[in-house]
């Protein structure tokens, strides 16, 4: 390690010998910086993960336009909206369709577990507005009080979600009725449910009867090929009647949840300052450590600038041993942080996991707050007077 860093800086690494000095410091050091990375790891993670799984849902559908209560911040938030605006959307001439998207969350009782599966109504007759999954067993859902279910729900053991199939329906009883899964989809848990479940809209009205067909959740649009979304928003906003509507593209109405949850829920808001927090953690411990080694050598620093070494050679020093700490307390920390996460995925189903991204910006992070802290420790001996630090 030495003789690297010797051919790197061009002389002999003066940090890395003060911080290998006292073993027991640096090892303490090290753990510090680790602990502060696997900090932001997990919440960094977890943040991730809710924004996969706040997306996810819009995933099952193919739409290119979305219609929604002034209120409706979330797929599962709002108030209901009036099937007749799907009427007057249809007058634009570039809607090709529209359907109405019912969505609620169910309960399931498993014997001795309760588990929430967030569940959508739509017309199986509309496979178009499906992703190619559902799509290809909408057909099954025609059938009454019938449903798809989501193989990947917390509370759901894999073999059991495995084996629903046509040939081998799975029945429970929920809302005093009996619903019979004949095909299952790629979901997963999330936030503010164990699972998804799709089922017909006439399925759907009949689970929840205080429920009306001509007041979905949300209302789905299509335009032609090639069509300006944009465009058509814009158009949409002035030929439907109700201007308290939200209607915006798809995609922006899924980014748009996204912002919500990150920025105004608190769960969003808690993990963000968990990552903060984690950051600060490990500055401060990266600038007590360089700053602990700063006093400790100050009549080596005062012979070196006794000599006529300028505030560069010192900052150089420290900044080396500010990067040694960071690089070699980011790995402990990247293999610790991606372990609790993939043992939180396993136990809550959610999509927690290390990512290349993640993983590059944690090692940035970790560089530039060790670099800050190494300036920070640096302050007294650029402008102390030699005869002062002795």
């Amino acid at each position: 390690m030495m003789r690297l860093l010797q051919r790197l800086f061009g002389r002999l690494p003066i940090g890395w010998l003060q911080l290998t000095h006292n073993r027991m410091r640096f090892a303490a050091a090290l753990t510090g910086v680790a602990f502060a990375n696997v900090l932001v790891f997990v919440q960094l993670g977890i943040m991730n993960s809710m924004a996969t799984a706040t997306l996810r849902p819009y995933e099952f559908f193919r739409a290119d336009i979305m219609i929604s209560a002034d209120d409706a911040n979330a797929l599962n938030e709002g108030e209901n909206v009036a099937r007749q605006w799907l009427l007057q959307a249809m007058a634009d001439p570039e809607v090709t369709d529209g359907i109405g998207l019912f969505v609620t969350n169910l309960p399931w009782n498993r014997g001795e577990q309760d588990i929430s599966l967030t569940t959508f109504g739509i017309d199986p007759a509309r496979p178009g507005f499906l992703n190619p999954e559902i799509a290809a067993q909408a057909g099954l859902l025609e059938v009454g009080d019938s449903a798809l279910i989501d193989r990947l729900a917390r509370g759901i053991p894999r073999e059991e979600a495995a084996s629903i199939r046509p040939q081998t329906p799975l029945s429970f009883e929920t809302k005093s009725r009996t619903l019979t899964l004949y095909g299952t989809f790629a979901g997963g848990g999330g936030f503010g449910g164990d699972g998804y479940m799709i089922v017909s809209d006439q399925t759907f009205l009949a689970l929840f009867p205080d429920r009306r067909s001509t007041a979905p959740d949300h209302i789905l649009l299509a335009l032609r090929p090639g069509a300006d979304v944009q465009a058509a928003v814009t158009r949409l906003k002035r030929l439907v009647s109700d201007p308290s509507l939200r209607i915006r593209s798809y995609a922006d109405a899924a980014q748009e949840e996204l912002a919500y949850q990150q920025t105004r829920r608190p769960t969003g808001v808690i993990f963000g300052f968990g990552v903060l927090i984690g950051v600060l953690v490990g500055l401060v411990i990266v600038y007590q450590v360089l700053s602990t080694d700063v006093a400790d050598h100050l009549r080596e620093y005062a012979t070196f600038k006794a000599m006529g070494y300028g505030p560069r050679f010192f900052m150089g020093i420290v900044l080396e041993e500010a990067m040694t700490l960071g690089v070699l307390g980011f790995i402990p920390g990247m293999i610790v942080g991606s372990t609790i996460l993939k043992v939180m995925a396993t136990v809550t189903t959610l999509p927690l996991q290390v990512t290349a991204s993640m993983a590059v910006v944690v090692f940035l992070g970790t560089v530039v707050f060790s670099t800050l802290s190494g300036m920070i420790a640096t302050r007294r001996l650029a402008a102390a007077d030699p005869a002062d630090l002795f």
